[in-house]
């Protein structure tokens, strides 16, 4: 029986813990409000992770890492739809266009970007199914997962701070009028300009994260670094009712006695399995 909760009740950095530890081979799938990640280890390392309604292909990939333009993917598609991602990734190689290592470093970056993504994540319904692996025809790799945990950790205790200073994407943002400060001279980051560009009373913070691509953490970083800088104020959206501010849940409490006995009791499960 494959091992079944909630991330209310077992968080990715304890799932992540187990796999690690008990070294399993398997797929664990993540089922959120509206969208679902997989992630595949072999013995206890990551190895494949894909967004389910991202399209994550080796050649979108290479695109996100800047090692492929627009239009080499679409000449790829047009001229080879049908070809594998390994099959791909030796025909980028063997013409001398990219290199095996470029390969697994932007596919490592983007296995690693989607499981920090879970660790946002409140809620979602999870499993481990222990014969599940990545379609053969994908390219995987062998991540240890102590860095990525102890990284994931820290972004969830940042998400958590951001969530309290801004709890809702739903709001919009107008700019503070302040004597004698001109934007232009103000030293915001390519993506910070970005964003400043779309904002407008009737631009919601999501809207604005969708736009321009960022997760809500990659958005609330920014808009956080905008309010702190005195540049921007969080508005109600114009036509819009203020949204109602829901506090993260708790994670379950207990002794230490019995956090240790429900982790032993886990760990042993899920060797089992």
């Amino acid at each position: 029986m494959a091992l079944k909760g909630n991330l209310r009740d077992f968080s990715i950095t304890q799932l992540l813990n187990l796999v690690s530890v008990a070294q399993k081979t398997g797929t664990l799938i993540v089922d959120g409000p509206s969208e679902q990640i997989l992630v595949s280890f072999r013995e206890g390392k990551l190895s494949y992770a894909r967004d389910g309604q991202d399209d994550g292909s080796l050649a979108m990939v290479l695109y996100r890492a800047k090692k492929l333009s627009a239009a080499q993917v679409r000449a790829i598609k047009e001229r080879a739809g049908g070809i594998s991602d390994k099959e791909l990734g030796l025909l980028l190689i063997n013409s001398n266009y990219i290199s095996q290592k470029d390969i697994l470093a932007s596919l490592q970056s983007y296995f690693v970007s989607v499981v920090n993504r879970l660790f946002t994540w409140v809620e979602g319904l999870f499993r481990f199914e222990n014969d599940l692996l990545p379609p053969a025809d994908k390219i995987t790799v062998r991540i240890n997962l102590e860095n990525i945990i102890i990284e994931g950790s820290r972004r969830m205790r940042e998400w958590e701070q951001l969530q309290d200073e801004i709890p809702s994407l739903d709001m919009a943002m107008k700019f503070i009028e302040r004597p004698g400060v001109n934007l232009r001279n103000v030293n915001l980051s390519v993506e910070e300009w970005r964003v400043v560009s779309f904002i407008n009373p009737k631009n919601s913070i999501r809207l604005i994260a969708k736009t321009t691509n960022k997760s809500d953490l990659e958005i609330r970083r920014i808009v956080y670094g905008l309010i702190v800088a005195g540049l921007v104020e969080l508005i109600r959206p114009v036509g819009m009712p203020l949204p109602s501010v829901s506090s993260r849940p708790a994670l379950p409490q207990g002794t230490k006695e019995e956090q240790k006995s429900l982790i032993n009791r886990l760990i042993s499960r899920i060797r089992s399995i």
